[in-house]
């Protein structure tokens, strides 16, 4: 078969280029789906006869057939049809994951009151703005510009290939995987502004979130996808529970500490008035449209779509997210009501949530039990540090530390429950990336403090930003 192979496999692959290069007109003409079963018929009686006149038996013979038409099959269209499914895969999961700049859209303006909901919206359409362009400008480079084993990459802008020049070379399109990697780094700074909301100043965020996208969360990120250090020693998060969820938890739990709590809500003696949102339905809709992104969030995170074992895998990474998430609801409804005897919604959506996020570090592996403690796990989370937060008079309007960073470190410390990294390296890649994040997210902040200031006048709050920072009222007629 070697000998079939050399000569006659190129003459047969000019063939079909020659062939699939014919004028439209010729195409007409020609029953293509004919000529080229003909085509492969004649290598593999080719492949046949090698085999035969080599002493093969007619069950050998046959066999040598076989693998000849694959070879060719696959070596002809194979490795082109598998760069195509996996560019695909990251286009799809990209999409999907900037829906979820949506999803935070919805669940923030719905969980803050009625004068600070326009400032919400503003604020997630700027920060998605701002991680694309940061994203560009340094953060892919930094983030998978550097070395095996480094610590940092390189303060680049990104650079596209011409157009009709991308070949794919890395098994996908370049455009296509900074384009997925971008919607990430705009999720991350969104659990920040959940977490400071009503009380942050526009432009002070806004600063903050240039840094975030631009040079924090890439360093991280570099670390273990990029090959870094901690990918060097097996620390292991499929889809970011730590490098996007608990990234974006440790920065805004920064941000909560040195911006403080909003006027009125702790007072003397450990008491805490509530401040109820704007619109449930909104939170609800946004929690759906979340749940719905991370499909895309996890799933494509397979970043290979060119097999049908990658393709059953994606099945089972959507299967498990979505059992995630209804175990941290279900378990999040179930706690609540036997704590508080009655059913607090805002609870229950957080609690999926939290699902949402434990299962993304190792979505893959878990059995579907594995999967359920898991995701219930990070629901229960949520019930117990709400309150929590409250007594440390830590000030998070929408629960984004108990979901993000929170249930981010348990998803990412139980993934060895399913065989993927040890306690040990999960525990050095938390703590490490965790440090990082949160001191040099204090510091930015500190500066920010000193230097603008990063809290809005009493005033201000009590009016709402939406009169005070933005101008324009979400609902003028309340």
């Amino acid at each position: 078969m070697t000998r079939f192979l050399s000569l006659p496999n190129a003459l047969v692959l000019a063939f079909f280029t020659l062939f699939i290069a014919m004028t439209p007109v010729a195409a007409q003409s020609v029953d293509i789906n004919s000529t080229i079963i003909t085509t492969l018929e004649a290598i593999g009686a080719a492949a046949s006869d090698v085999a035969l006149e080599g002493g093969a038996s007619e069950e050998e013979a046959a066999l040598a057939a076989s693998d000849a038409i694959s070879t060719i099959v696959a070596d002809t269209f194979g490795d082109r049809d598998a760069k195509i499914f996996n560019t695909l895969l990251f286009l799809i999961g990209g999409f999907l994951v900037m829906w979820m700049a949506a999803g935070f859209t919805m669940l923030e303006t719905g969980l803050v009151r009625k004068k600070n909901v326009s400032m919400q919206a503003l604020k997630n359409i700027a920060l998605y703005s701002i991680a694309g362009l940061m994203f560009w400008l340094v953060g892919y480079n930094v983030m998978y510009g550097g070395e095996a084993g480094g610590f940092i990459g390189t303060f680049s802008p990104v650079n596209f290939p011409a157009v009709g020049a991308d070949t794919a070379d890395d098994g996908y399109s370049v455009a296509s995987d900074w384009f997925f990697q971008m919607a990430f780094v705009a999720a991350t700074a969104s659990i920040v502004s959940g977490a400071v909301a009503e009380r942050v100043k526009l432009w002070a965020f806004l600063a903050f979130t240039i840094v975030l996208t631009g040079v924090l969360y890439p360093i991280t990120g570099m670390w273990q996808w990029g090959g870094g250090w901690l990918a060097e020693i097996g620390f292991t998060d499929f889809a970011g529970s730590t490098l996007v969820h608990s990234v974006g938890g440790w920065a805004a739990l920064a941000g909560v500490i040195f911006i403080g709590a909003r006027e009125g809500k702790y007072g003397a003696n450990g008491a805490v008035t509530p401040m109820p949102g704007s619109s449930i339905p909104l939170a609800t809709l946004g929690m759906f449209i979340l749940w719905m992104g991370w499909f895309g969030f996890n799933g494509a995170s397979q970043l290979a779509m060119g097999t049908i074992a990658d393709v059953g895998d994606i099945s089972r990474i959507f299967a498990n997210t979505n059992l995630s998430a209804a175990s941290g609801a279900i378990t999040a409804m179930i706690l609540v009501q036997l704590i508080y005897k009655k059913v607090d919604v805002t609870m229950v959506i957080n609690g999926a949530l939290a699902g949402l996020v434990s299962i993304t570090a190792e979505p893959l592996a878990p059995s579907v039990l594995q999967t359920l403690f898991i995701g219930g796990v990070g629901g229960a989370i949520v019930v117990f540090t709400i309150p929590l937060l409250d007594k440390l008079k830590l000030d998070d309007v929408v629960g984004a530390i108990p979901v993000h960073l929170l249930a981010g470190i348990w998803g990412t410390m139980i993934t060895p429950l399913s065989g993927s990294g040890t306690f040990a390296t999960q525990a050095i890649g938390v703590i490490a990336i965790g440090a990082f994040t949160f001191v040099a997210s204090s510091i930015v902040w500190l500066i920010l403090k000193a230097t603008i200031g990063i809290r809005v006048s009493k005033e201000a709050e009590a009016l709402g930003l939406d009169k005070s920072e933005v101008g324009v009222e979400a609902y003028p007629e309340f």
